[in-house]
């Protein structure tokens, strides 16, 4: 399932409900983002050449050094 924010126009404006979600789904959305902007940063995506569940399990391990560098 895809989880995505609501949209504003000119004509319906959100209500503060809806702002709250929006605000909710971008706090969690935030460390995820930031996490594979690292990974680009690092280039590891660009240049993995493997097996995919070998690099399902480089990822992970990658975002918990991620997360952790950047809690530090």
């Amino acid at each position: 399932m895809i989880v995505t924010g609501f949209h504003a126009s000119r004509t319906h404006k959100l209500t503060a409900g809806q702002k709250d979600a929006n605000r909710v789904l971008a706090i969690g959305r935030a460390p995820v983002e930031h996490g594979f902007a690292h990974l680009k940063n690092w280039r590891i995506l660009a240049t993995l050449r493997t097996d995919p569940a070998r690099a399902t399990q480089l990822l992970r391990a990658l975002l918990v050094l991620t997360n952790i560098e950047v809690n530090r």
